[in-house]
């Protein structure tokens, strides 16, 4: 499971390569790393093709140091580390903040304390819990006393584990926080092998991962290089899954998942607040569509999508629109004038009717027929026209 050419860089936390500025706005780093007397301390940027440095000092008895750059016009976080020889701390920079550290070397990477930025904050809890999943990895694999296969197990317990930890209290928590984005990256050593803990390669629950962050990214910080770089992550990942798994992708949906009406129910709130339920539909033609409004392609879709309403919606055509989009209010405007019916799953891609539908990919729709029984999904249609036309 090795990191690809594509994650190399990643891994050091990719960043968008930008490090001058036409304003005057400065961010300011400073602190002390004291026991590191004439040691070289680099600050560098942690661009898409590597750490770049920007500026260097060299440290006197007091350890005392002081960096003053321009701050980047773009409004996305950059991301940065203090080093000193293989010692780091990583750092997220937002505009024009002013981060104190303080440390000692060579315990640095681990012992330090960070102040002026919730965000650096955070990135030293990850990193510590990083630190501490390594240091049991490691234990259990020197253990003598646990076999390989025993091993395996208690290795992958413990990774799904914090992964589980991660995700819930860090991600999908505050996708778009710069937190999130540095955890997607974090690595663990397993024998020789340095690999991605999120790996969405060849996990598909890790995809949906980066999907929520590159998502909530596409939000806040609209056409930002991070998420440009997160969605062909997530894309890659997903064909590679469906490469892997193609036969169970494009399976009929288990018998025992399906309701006695024929089809998966669906109940969540409408923009409106009212809970709409997939199987007070009886009677129409329902196209079942799941949606993310801040995607590049939304406007396209929902275009055609109201192509095909305007014209079917008299004969018995119903649209019952899931979406994943994580901002509340971005999904009720986007969402206002809009003639179908619009609910929102509030756990995004990790939403039970995306798991009971096998999501695989968004956007994805179905057609369920007039007596609640689902007919297809999108990639058994070769024309959604005919096949709308067919049902009613």
């Amino acid at each position: 499971m090795k990191i690809s050419r594509i994650y190399s860089a990643a891994v050091i936390m990719v960043a968008a390569l930008a490090l001058t500025s036409c304003n005057n706005k400065k961010f300011h780093i400073n602190g002390n790393i004291t026991e590191a007397q004439d040691s070289m301390l680099y600050l560098e940027n942690l661009s898409l093709n590597g750490p770049v440095k920007i500026d260097s000092v060299k440290l006197g008895e007091d350890g005392s140091f002081a960096f003053e750059e321009n701050a980047m016009d773009s409004i996305t976080p950059e991301f940065y580390r203090l080093r000193i020889a293989n010692q780091s701390i990583n750092l997220s920079i937002d505009s024009t903040e002013t981060v104190n550290v303080k440390a000692a070397y060579p315990q640095m990477s681990y012992k330090y304390e960070v102040e002026g930025s919730e965000n650096c904050s955070k990135i030293k809890e990850l990193s510590l819990k990083q630190m501490t999943l390594q240091s049991n990895i490691n234990g259990i694999i020197k253990s003598p006393n646990i076999g390989v296969d025993s091993m395996d197990v208690i290795v992958a317990r413990m990774l799904a584990a914090y992964k589980q930890d991660v995700k819930t209290n860090y991600i999908f928590k505050e996708p778009m926080k710069a937190s999130s984005y540095y955890a997607l990256f974090q690595t663990i050593q397993l024998g020789n092998t340095n690999s991605l803990i999120f790996n969405p390669r060849n996990n598909k629950d890790d995809v949906k991962v980066f999907a929520a962050v590159a998502t909530s990214w596409d939000t806040y910080y609209p056409g930002a290089e991070r998420g440009k770089n997160l969605h062909n992550i997530a894309i890659e990942g997903m064909k590679d899954i469906r490469i892997i798994d193609r036969q169970r992708a494009q399976q009929q949906i288990e018998a025992s998942k399906v309701s006695v009406n024929g089809c998966i129910e669906i109940a969540l709130q409408d923009n409106k607040g009212q809970v709409r339920r997939l199987s007070d539909l009886t009677g129409k033609v329902v196209l079942l569509d799941f949606h993310i409004f801040a995607s590049n392609e939304s406007t396209k879709r929902i275009m055609m999508l109201r192509e095909l309403y305007n014209k079917y919606h008299a004969a018995g055509l119903e649209i019952y629109q899931v979406s994943v989009d994580p901002d509340e209010h971005f999904w009720k405007t986007s969402t206002a004038a809009l003639p179908w019916i619009c609910v929102r799953e509030e756990n995004g891609i990790q939403g039970t009717s995306l798991q009971l539908y096998n999501v695989q990919s968004i956007p994805t729709f179905f057609l369920i027929d007039r007596s609640n029984t689902l007919r297809a999904r999108d990639i058994q249609i070769k024309d959604i026209d005919a096949a709308i036309k067919n049902l009613l």
